[in-house]
């Protein structure tokens, strides 16, 4: 089961190289194909586009095809991307293969928590989904530590190509990997195939595989009455509408416009260019550090408690970066602080319970539609603002992370007044609402 989760969390550990990678070469597409500050962001925005799309057709193939084959299409994508990107000979074939490389990122923030949520049992589901962001996190580290060795071995003019192209090897990794997985015991409940799926539970180590078939066979005849169920109905307005807000404010936080623009920020601050790389590799350390952290504290504390933690100090650590950027003489360490410190509180809620809670909130017969529609208005958000962030960043400084840090503040009420505690309900009873019945409750956490 954890061997399963891990290995197509690879797909996660691609999201974060490939998210991130890019940060590294901003200078120097700026100089070599002589790009605006606005072609700039949309250079960067390109895969991000590609994002938006991606996340937006890939739940129907993996609700009618299985989640196994989209993750196969997903890791050819990232070898395609990553081969075509180091070799690119102009803008056009670069924004070409970028854009290809965000349609497998926006189609694996599909489907990669889904497959993980539908290998896992209740009780430690949201560590098994997090693995999922952990790798996203390390992908991030892994890419702003490429970049630096890079930047300081390759000749300048060659360096952005080897930045790009090395992803590459873990795409080739993941690709070998995903021939590996078993299909998901819960898609093969939805399609008939009971013993395959019998099958599978009992290799994934699932205690009670008959017990846990027929609870799945009980919620499909429970949606059985509609032959094409739809997302947008009235008895899904709740997980829809959280799932939309939850994912706007994740990108609202003003995450990728740090993780795409880390040195220029840092620079912005004072920092000089190699020093710039060395501070983003602190911020994807942290990140990962406090990811780990977020493991012990998703299922324990629940998905609530670490969002009214997050949304308070990510708030406070962005107020303190716009207070130093828009100063005469920013203090260098002071943005760095603030944004380490960002990116912790970041981690430990935002970061760790989006993907958990977009892959569990909605029933089984929408769950590939919901989880593409959280995707999607993540993707929609995270272009909108890397395209943008490089034109307000330079027309108002600092004051553009006091917009991020409001937007916190808000995140902090949307969660007190709306939002639903996830934690430990069985994925087959979310079709039942949010209540004090837990799965451990209802079938004992034993047979879970």
């Amino acid at each position: 089961m954890i061997l399963s989760a891990a290995g197509a969390a690879l797909g996660g550990l691609l999201f974060g190289f490939d998210t991130a990678v890019i940060s590294g070469t901003t200078s120097a597409l700026q100089a070599r194909f002589g790009l605006s500050d606005a072609a700039l962001g949309f250079t960067v925005a390109s895969a991000l586009i590609g994002t938006v799309l991606g996340s937006l057709v890939a739940g129907w193939p993996a609700d009618r095809f299985g989640r196994k084959p989209m993750l196969l299409t997903v890791a050819l994508f990232y070898v395609l991307s990553s081969l075509g990107s180091g070799l690119a000979g102009s803008w056009s074939s670069l924004l070409l293969f970028r854009f290809l490389g965000g349609l497998a990122i926006g189609a694996a923030s599909v489907v990669t928590p889904i497959y993980i949520a539908e290998v896992s049992p209740a009780h430690f589901r949201g560590r098994l989904v997090a693995l999922n962001q952990l790798n996203i996190v390390l992908g991030i580290l892994i890419a702003f530590l490429s970049n630096l060795i890079i930047a300081r071995l390759a000749p300048a003019d060659v360096a952005w190509r080897w930045m790009l192209g090395i992803v590459a090897i873990p795409s080739f990794l993941f690709l070998v990997v995903t021939l590996l997985l078993p299909d998901s015991p819960r898609w093969l409940v939805q399609n008939g195939r009971l013993d395959a799926a019998r099958a599978v539970m009992t290799r994934l180590g699932f205690p009670a595989p008959e017990e846990e078939v027929r609870h799945m066979q009980a919620a499909a005849a429970r949606e059985a009455g509609a032959v094409a169920p739809r997302l947008f109905e009235r008895k899904h307005a709740l997980p829809v509408a959280c799932a939309i807000a939850i994912a706007m404010f994740n990108q609202l936080s003003g995450i990728n416009a740090l993780l795409y623009y880390a040195p220029r920020i840092f620079e912005l601050g004072g920092a000089g260019a190699d020093s710039a790389l060395l501070q983003a590799v602190a911020v994807g350390g942290t990140n990962l550090v406090f990811t780990i952290l977020a493991l012990f504290l998703i299922d324990r504390f629940g998905r609530k408690p670490l969002l009214y933690f997050g949304s308070v100090a990510t708030a406070a650590a962005l107020f303190l970066v716009a207070a130093q950027l828009s100063s005469d003489r920013p203090d260098g360490t002071a943005v760095l602080l603030g944004l380490l410190g960002f990116i912790a509180a970041f981690a430990i809620s935002q970061g760790a319970v989006i993907w958990v809670f977009i892959s569990e909130v909605f029933p089984s017969a929408v769950r590939g539609k919901g989880q593409a529609l959280g995707s999607t208005t993540h993707w929609v958000m995270a272009a909108a603002i890397t395209w943008t962030f490089p034109v307000f960043a330079t027309s108002l400084g600092g004051y553009v992370f006091v917009f991020f840090g409001t937007m916190m503040l808000l995140q902090l009420l949307f969660v007190w007044k709306m939002m639903p505690e996830t934690n430990g309900i069985a994925l087959e009873d979310m079709d039942l609402g949010f209540g004090p019945r837990r799965a451990d409750e209802t079938r004992g956490a034993a047979t879970i």
